[in-house]
């Protein structure tokens, strides 16, 4: 089950559906016992390998490869240069690069005919419901979208996502 908000769009003066994170994230630790249940992993040996996993990962990015994990996704580093243009090839340089962010693109299969059959991380179906928070705070008046229990809009925009 996924949850929605409505959001107003200041530009087009629409409002659009969006994502509503619920609760806290996921700690590792968590991820390491669902993981350890599902296989015969202990959770002690998954919660190593997801505590190495960003280190080894950023290490592979960092010599300009990506990085596929079978099953998820795959996962490269993209660069931010915006206004910082130069007009000859010799002015290029790494001092141009403003910010650093990880692109990643869920995997995908597909079928006989080409069409996409499933994306990782994305069911086939999902069921979204109206964020019942949203309607609470119409209804009393209460403020602010950045309340600890509507969480964010999933975004991506906070922390590293290694």
């Amino acid at each position: 089950m996924a949850f929605y908000k409505p959001r107003l769009k200041k530009r087009s003066g629409l409002y659009y559906p969006e994502a509503v994170t619920v609760g806290k994230q996921v700690s590792t630790k968590q991820l390491a016992q669902a993981l350890s249940d599902r296989s015969t992993v202990t959770l002690s040996d998954a919660r190593a390998v997801l505590s190495e996993l960003g280190t080894v990962m950023s290490t592979y990015m960092a010599q300009g490869r990506s990085v596929q994990l079978e099953g998820l996704g795959s996962f490269r580093y993209t660069i931010n240069a915006q206004k910082q243009g130069v007009e000859t090839l010799e002015e290029v340089s790494p001092l141009q690069i403003k910010s650093i962010r990880v692109r990643f693109v869920p995997e995908t299969t597909r079928n006989a005919d080409g069409t996409v059959a499933t994306r990782s991380c994305q069911p086939g179906a999902v069921d979204w419901f109206l964020w019942a928070a949203e309607e609470k705070k119409k209804a009393d008046g209460s403020a602010g979208e950045d309340d600890e229990d509507t969480g964010d809009s999933g975004s991506g925009t906070g922390g590293n996502p290694l």
